[in-house]
């Protein structure tokens, strides 16, 4: 049983080729060289420092963060607002029914009082 593992990891070792890597270069890499010019230098990168970085980042996340806080704020207030539009509808609904209520009352008790005189 152990000779068949051994023999099975042997054949896998000799099947897979290690991938042989060749050196190329660009026509204007291989004229350069050739010529004896060197390449010319590259030019000198400015660091970020932590402080600009971290400046930066700051400003970044906080306005990501007032986008998102606006964005929600501007959806409640949406919301809230079409809940009291609603509810001063009903209520505007409702005081009229009474005023009609009340106004029918009126006419019952002036009616109720002609007939006593």
């Amino acid at each position: 049983m152990a000779s068949r593992i051994f023999s099975h990891g042997a054949r896998v070792l000799t099947r897979t080729a290690t991938p042989v890597r060749t050196l190329n270069t660009s026509a204007a890499r291989l004229d350069a060289v050739n010529a004896g010019a060197a390449a010319p230098p590259l030019p000198a990168r400015r660091p970020i420092g932590a402080l600009r970085g971290g400046l930066f980042g700051f400003f970044l996340g906080s306005s990501l963060a007032a986008g998102g806080i606006y964005y929600y704020a501007i959806q409640d207030y949406k919301a809230s607002n079409e809940l009291l539009t609603e509810d001063i509808y009903a209520l505007q609904n409702a005081v009229e029914r009474l005023s009609k209520h009340l106004t029918a009352l009126e006419e019952k008790m002036e009616a109720m009082e002609r007939r006593k005189k």
